[in-house]
């Protein structure tokens, strides 16, 4: 499978593991899961057919990791905009973490913190590198630096997905730092 349709199916998949399942006749189990066959018959009858082998290629080859299979399942990893538990444990984070965004979302962020959005949880990188890529994809990067072992201090749940993209339900902008 070439790098320009393994990028096509994984956003594809992204869409609707993660937001809009029902489209294409899917139905998501309360972890996210859903039936590989199923999926692969869902994706056929929307033009896109794949191959079980091009399946688990996408996912093993996301540089993001987005997705997980496990036997005769997949699901995507995190990001859902549809209500699904992870079952993800509470877990201690590191002293920081860190957000990439750009410039023009700064005054909102410092007004209100990091919130989710359309999505369930706040989505943060382990690495500054990690943010530079995630906030770039958006125009130049902004980094911003979450002490988050100040926020677990002080009762904020942390969870980290399979792919090592750390979660949080909100992250107040007392929080935040703008590193230069």
């Amino acid at each position: 499978m070439d790098e320009q349709r393994t990028v096509k199916v994984s956003k594809f998949l992204s869409k609707h593991l993660r937001h809009e399942p029902g489209r294409i006749g899917i139905r998501l189990d309360a972890q996210g899961w859903v039936a590989v066959d199923e999926l692969l018959r869902a994706c056929a009858r929307h033009g896109v057919t794949l191959t079980r082998a091009e399946l688990e290629h996408v996912a093993a080859s996301s540089d993001k990791q987005r997705f997980a299979v496990d036997g005769d399942r997949i699901r995507a990893n995190q990001g859902h905009s549809v209500t699904v538990d992870l079952g993800l444990p509470p877990v201690e984070p590191p002293a920081y973490l860190y957000h990439g965004t750009v410039a023009r979302t700064l005054d909102a962020i410092r007004a209100e913190g990091l919130r989710p959005m359309n999505r369930h949880h706040v989505h943060l990188s382990p690495d500054r590198e990690t943010a530079v890529r995630v906030g770039s994809r958006r125009g130049a990067p902004v980094v911003l630096t979450v002490d988050s072992g100040a926020m677990h201090r002080a009762g904020h749940v942390f969870r980290v997905s399979a792919n090592g993209v750390w979660l949080t339900d909100c992250v107040p902008p007392d929080f935040l730092r703008r590193r230069a």
